[in-house]
Order: structure tokens, then C-alpha cells, then sequence
């Protein structure tokens, strides 16, 4: 896909971002929800992995997980984090950084809810993060859920929820030749937004 010469960005980041993420949604090849999320424990060791952006709006950028998995576990003890979308197939970036909160009960249970059943058995099944004796373990304990629930909905596990990072940095990549990338970064402050270019 050819870049236009410059981007015109708006005052908005979170209006900048959803016609960013449409256009990903038209043209990204993989999962144009995915973004690599970073979290930090008390020992201070930064680790990565990529999550599916489940929502975004003014408030910031929402994913669903384990509580008790690592991500989870590091959340609670440091709650800041950081995430970023790569669109190869636009030649786009965000990154984006902030506060990271659990959402409401409610709002774990409707997209829960929502979710493939067999996605609602795999949170069950699956002990996140922790070491797993074999893949017939796990697939047995799957075998042994579906019985469990067969005639019923599958309760939402309580160690699985939301969490909301609310965005105080978003910073937006555009891939250019020779390196000389296009980059607008916004910081959150009290009267709103500040934009300022970056040198790439």
C-alpha cells in the first residue's frame, strides 16, 4: 500500500487512532487487533507478549486475560504497561502507555459471555503461565469440562478478566524510505493533548 507524502494528523489521538485501526482492519493481513503488551514485576524485569484489543475509546485500550498469569501477576504488583500495534501491511505503528486498572465485574462477565464456547472451556482448562506436565493433560481436562457443563453456560472463571490501559502517551509510525519515518507522539495534560514531532 503506498503512504500518502505526509500524514495530516488531528488534535484528537483517539479519533487519529480509530481511522488508523479501520484502515488496518481493511488491509492488515493477521489480526489487525493484535499488539504486543509490556509489563514490568517488582523485580524489575520488562516482558512482552502479544494480546488482542478488545476495545478503545477515550478512557484507553481494553484486553482480557488471566489474572493469575504473568501479565496478571505483574499488573498487580506494578500497574503501568505498555502496548504496541505493528500494521506491516499499511506500514503503520502505535504505541501507547499509561495506567493500567481491572475493569468493573459486569464488563469481565458480558465479553465473557461473548466469547466461542470453547474459548469459555480453554479459560478453565487452561492454569496460564504456570508449567503444564504434558498437552494430554490439558486435553483431558478440556474433555473433562465439556462434561461438566454440558447442560449449562460456562460460568466465568474468577481469576479471568478485563483490565483498561488508560492511555497517557500515544505515539503514531510512519514508515518512510531511508529510515526517515514519521512520527507524532501525544502526551495527556490537563488542558487535553500536546502533539510534537519526533525525529525518527
Amino acid at each position: 500500500m503506498t503512504v500518502p507524502s505526509f500524514v495530516s494528523f488531528i488534535s484528537d489521538p483517539i479519533a487519529q487512532f480509530r481511522e488508523w485501526f479501520a484502515l488496518a482492519q481493511r488491509h492488515e493481513i493477521s489480526d489487525p487487533e493484535a499488539m504486543s503488551l509490556s509489563t514490568c514485576g517488582v523485580d524489575g524485569m520488562p516482558h512482552v507478549r502479544i494480546v488482542l484489543c478488545k476495545s478503545f475509546d477515550a478512557a484507553g485500550i481494553r484486553f482480557f486475560t488471566n489474572t493469575e498469569s504473568n501479565k496478571g501477576r505483574e499488573l498487580g504488583a506494578n500497574p503501568r504497561g505498555a502496548v504496541c500495534f505493528h500494521w506491516k501491511s499499511i506500514e503503520r505503528q502505535v504505541r501507547a502507555g499509561g495506567v493500567v486498572e481491572k475493569l468493573p465485574a459486569a464488563d469481565d462477565d458480558q465479553y465473557f459471555h461473548d466469547r466461542h464456547r470453547e474459548s469459555q472451556i480453554g479459560a478453565w482448562a487452561s492454569r496460564q503461565s504456570r508449567p503444564l506436565e504434558s498437552m494430554e493433560k490439558l486435553q483431558t481436562d478440556v474433555r473433562e469440562l465439556h462434561k461438566k457443563y454440558a447442560d449449562r453456560p460456562v460460568p466465568r472463571p474468577p481469576y479471568w478478566g478485563g483490565y483498561l490501559l488508560r492511555t497517557e502517551r500515544i505515539e503514531f509510525w510512519v514508515q518512510r524510505p531511508h529510515r526517515l519515518h514519521e512520527r507524532m507522539l501525544y502526551t495527556r495534560d490537563s488542558d487535553g493533548w500536546r502533539m510534537e514531532r519526533l525525529y525518527p
